[in-house]
């Protein structure tokens, strides 16, 4: 019964859901190629048809491949589930910056957005943040597309122009995001992430500054390492202390004084210049968020010509991971009572460590298989194994890579590790699972077994 009702998931993988739940609201070519890449087997519809997501209709094309596994997740918002891990690290977050960050009127300075639909335009995702139209974060292999012109976010950055363009200078955005990924206990195609950006007039950017009635925010120059070419280098060092004693200030609110903090120059399309900041924690150095001096050809085109800012993101399951010892990415969406209640605290400021209730015994098996000649990516596979085998999935490992000395044919060998979170599974049961996998890899892939 478990066998063959596995193997009918696995057949109707191949069909998007027409209608998918129904929770909250929200350019890009069309794929040519003369058959169906491997990314479309992810429940798509043919082409004409239509999926309803958040009370709205989108006409499915070649781009569509949502997984059954990520439409399921939709509506969750386990960022504003009380007393959740992840909604006591945004808590915390709000709370500092409402009390740090006040206006004149004593109102709270930053505005926050944490209901905004997961669907966006590929505009807002892409093209509004300045991402370049063969960047690789636009793949279809690393992004879930409900067509060629709509997706679920992959940051909460693509709120960002359209919160500028009502005429915001100061906001946190906190929401659900979406990514195609490999499959071990850090990733999962659905994580939060808390946005921040703040922008300063010539006037609050200088005011109490000696002589600042004299300096400028603009200038025509080069852009350096240091600062973008419409920058001054006094608007630019300003804006960099601001942001870094800013997150400086939070992080030590989440972690604790004594916190040893570096920072590391990185890129993002978006900002210049851009930084990482790495804590170390319990001795180690952790990579815990990324920000940057907003591109000024972005603030401009939302229409804040006259000012300046900062933006920074970070990730909620990251800082909860760290900050509470979760082991494992899974456990946010377990709704087992033994996680849950742990997090049942009167102040969200408690200091909470997670207590594992059991590490039930892991099974592992193996699947390789001759790759197709074409349109094989691995998150096709990892996309597959999370929609058949859940979160009955700890990781997935590569483990060999095979080129056939005559044939030139690639083989690769997966080892797939289930372990559940709550139980110990059996032999009968994973097998089940591991055969309606192995079915479904040659069928909706291409690929030739080798089992």
């Amino acid at each position: 019964m478990v066998c063959s009702a596995l193997r009918r998931v696995a057949h109707m993988h191949v069909f998007l859901v027409r209608k998918a739940s129904s929770v909250s609201k929200g350019h890009h070519r069309q794929a040519l190629g003369s058959r169906p890449a491997a990314s479309e087997f992810a429940a798509r519809g043919a082409p004409g048809g239509v999926v309803e997501l958040l009370g709205k209709s989108y006409p499915q094309d070649d781009y569509s491949n949502l997984s059954q596994k990520v439409l399921s997740r939709l509506g969750r918002n386990l960022h504003n589930q009380q007393h959740h891990p992840l909604w006591l690290i945004k808590e915390r977050v709000k709370e500092h910056f409402y009390k740090q960050y006040v206006g004149r009127f004593r109102t709270p300075l930053f505005s926050v957005y944490e209901d905004l639909s997961p669907v966006v335009t590929t505009w807002q995702n892409f093209d509004s943040l300045l991402i370049p139209a063969d960047h690789p974060s636009r793949k279809k292999g690393d992004n879930y597309y409900l067509n060629g012109t709509h997706m679920l976010r992959a940051h909460t950055s693509a709120h960002q122009w359209d919160l500028l363009h009502a005429g915001l200078d100061a906001f946190l955005v906190v929401g659900d995001v979406y990514r195609r990924d490999q499959i071990d206990s850090q990733h999962y195609p659905v994580f939060h992430q808390l946005e921040g950006v703040r922008l300063f007039s010539k006037h609050e950017l200088f005011a109490g500054m000696k002589d600042g009635e004299g300096l400028q925010l603009f200038e025509q120059s080069s852009r350096s390492a240091y600062k973008q070419e419409t920058h001054t280098m006094e608007a630019m060092k300003l804006i960099e202390f601001d942001l870094k004693q800013t997150l400086t200030k939070l992080v030590t609110h989440i972690f604790g004084d004594g916190l040893d903090i570096r920072w590391v120059d990185c890129y993002f399309p978006f900002t210049h210049p851009s930084f990482e900041m790495e804590i170390n924690f319990h001795g180690e150095w952790l990579e815990v968020l990324g920000c940057g001096v907003m591109e000024q050809q972005l603030v401009n085109s939302a229409g804040a010509q006259d000012r300046i800012g900062w933006a920074f993101g970070l990730g909620l399951e990251r800082l909860a991971m760290i900050l509470y010892d979760i082991p494992d990415i899974r456990l946010f969406w377990s709704e087992d009572e033994r996680f849950l209640k742990q997090f049942r605290v009167s102040d969200i400021n408690q200091n909470v460590k997670f207590q594992p209730f059991s590490k039930y015994p892991a099974v592992i098996n193996d699947i390789s298989f001759w790759l197709p000649s074409e349109n094989y990516t691995e998150n096709d596979f990892y996309d597959l194994v999370r929609t058949i085998g859940g979160d009955l999935v700890e990781k997935v490992d590569l483990i060999d890579k095979f080129e056939h000395p005559k044939t030139h044919k690639t083989s690769h060998c997966y080892r797939i590790t289930y372990r559940h979170m709550e139980r110990t599974l059996s032999q009968r049961e994973v097998r089940c699972v591991h055969q309606a996998m192995q079915e479904a890899v040659v069928r909706l892939l291409g690929v030739e077994g080798r089992f």
